[in-house]
């Protein structure tokens, strides 16, 4: 495990970002590592919370799961500190608290805590002044600890598979953020719809695209990300995509999107 770094001369911003969509298979762990990524790459110091039981996130940049003390959970369940929990990823300004399928678990042992919606928001604050951005890597699911993450977060990133199915959940989505901003959450926010998996040969994809963009004509990133195989293979080797694959199409839209979505934030080129 890491230390905090030494105490900065001003307070970090510490945006917490929600990265989130109910349904599998869409590109999200894969837009919340890689988009952390070039944060951290754009002097922004970057903090990921893998909050799914699955613990890809943690596996995306090599850290392993076998044998892992502190996690997310012990985070959430109050065992560990949370300093306790961050642990370094090997490179410049990105640290992680990774997940474990204990995790799973969490929502039936919370289950007659008082404000347990809000754990993940009570169990960051000390830490949030450290970074400029947390990035939340959510379930598959708008359960427990998706509800958690939207509680704490400021803003929220949605990934979206450039295929029709995808649109079916879409407006369930959207409920979800009003009624958390509404109940639990009333500074929430969208910060952008990144549409992923795009196949520029097909008139499906760029249809999907154009029915997003009638659904968020403000929220939408108008860089998608190509369906790229070099994507799904950089996860076997605990490798970022501008790693992996430096020049590849993928990652150079990961690049463009990380700079649109700074933008949004108003920390252009790194800068607070």
């Amino acid at each position: 495990m890491t230390v905090l770094h030494q105490p900065l001369t001003a307070q970090r911003r510490g945006i917490v970002i929600a990265c989130i969509n109910q349904k599998g298979g869409v590109g999200k762990t894969t837009t919340a590592v890689n988009i952390s990524g070039e944060f951290a790459r754009r002097n922004l110091r970057v903090l990921l919370i893998d909050c799914d039981p699955q613990g890809n996130a943690s596996t995306s940049l090599g850290i392993s799961k076998r044998n892992l003390e502190h996690s997310t959970y012990e985070m959430m369940m109050g065992i560990t500190p949370v300093h306790q929990t961050i642990q370094p990823t090997r490179r410049p300004n990105l640290d992680i608290i990774a997940a474990s399928e204990r995790l799973s678990g969490v929502q039936v042992e919370l289950v007659n805590v008082e404000q347990r919606d809000f754990r993940i928001a009570s169990m960051i604050e000390p830490i949030r002044h450290y970074y400029d951005i947390i990035m939340l890597d959510c379930p598959p699911a708008l359960g427990f600890l998706s509800i958690n993450a939207l509680a704490a977060a400021n803003t929220v990133c949605i990934p979206l598979q450039c295929e029709y199915l995808a649109l079916e959940g879409l407006a369930q989505l959207k409920n979800i953020i009003d009624r958390v901003h509404g109940s639990l959450n009333p500074r929430l926010s969208i910060l952008g719809v990144v549409m992923t998996m795009y196949d520029g040969r097909t008139n499906l994809a760029q249809q999907v695209v154009d029915e997003v963009r009638k659904f968020f004509p403000v929220h939408i990133c108008n860089v998608p990300i190509p369906r790229s195989v070099r994507a799904s293979e950089a996860p076997s080797y605990g490798q970022l995509l501008y790693e992996y694959d430096p020049e590849g199409r993928a990652t150079l839209a990961y690049q463009r999107v990380a700079d649109d979505l700074l933008q949004r934030l108003n920390m252009v080129g790194g800068q607070r």
